[in-house]
């Protein structure tokens, strides 16, 4: 990373923007899941170890964000939520996320909405599919506060984390933090796939041998 491109960085970093900046960064993630807002949480953790931003500040802008960008999803799928499913070939890629989550909601309750809230993609359709349902807000705004504040809190100490290891050199510390966020998003979506599949095979109707009166 070039000098200048550093001192772009820190006088970011610097300034007291920057935590709008992740409070609007991370709340769009919520609706489209290709912007990881755990990037940018996930930087301003390293750069908090330095003192700006200030840690508590990058937390509670980050779980800020988080918080208000599910409740966008949620009002995205009370309102339309139905109509936009209905639009999703049945068994498409696309549709899978939300038949997951409707299903994960059914059994778990809002439990779930905390545990997606680390997954990319699946935070969007947990939050979606809870406003299509008709989950009551209170229940679904207690879920996100929770799950927004252990996102938050997570992402940065990460960031803090290879703030410490790497302190004098700002690249590598960012890149341990975002691939030490992409593992722990891969587990719980591990995790995810292989409950998943357990509960597909209980499902199974049992199969009668041929033969057998």
């Amino acid at each position: 990373m070039s000098d200048a491109v550093l001192d772009l960085v820190h006088a970011a970093m610097g300034s007291p923007w920057i935590y709008l900046a992740l409070v609007a960064y991370v709340a769009l993630d919520a609706v489209l899941p290709s912007v990881p807002g755990e990037v940018l949480v996930v930087t301003c953790g390293v750069f908090a170890m330095t003192g700006t931003p200030n840690l508590a500040g990058v937390i509670a802008a980050g779980a800020a964000g988080g918080f208000a960008g599910d409740h966008l999803a949620y009002l995205l799928g009370r309102r339309a939520g139905g109509a936009l499913l209905t639009r999703l070939p049945p068994g498409s890629r696309r549709r899978r996320p939300f038949e997951w989550a409707r299903r994960a909601l059914a059994r778990r309750g809002g439990s779930i909405l905390i545990v997606c809230r680390f997954v990319p993609g699946c935070r969007t359709a947990a939050a979606m599919t809870a406003g299509t349902i008709g989950m009551p807000l209170r229940l679904f705004s207690g879920c996100a506060a929770l799950g927004a504040t252990a996102y938050s809190a997570y992402f940065t100490l990460v960031g803090c984390l290879g703030g410490a290891v790497f302190r004098d050199h700002p690249l590598p510390a960012v890149l341990l933090g975002i691939g030490s966020a992409l593992v722990i998003a891969g587990v719980v979506e591990l995790i995810r796939l292989v409950l998943r599949g357990r509960s597909a095979r209980r499902a199974e109707p049992e199969r009668v041998p041929v033969g057998v009166d």
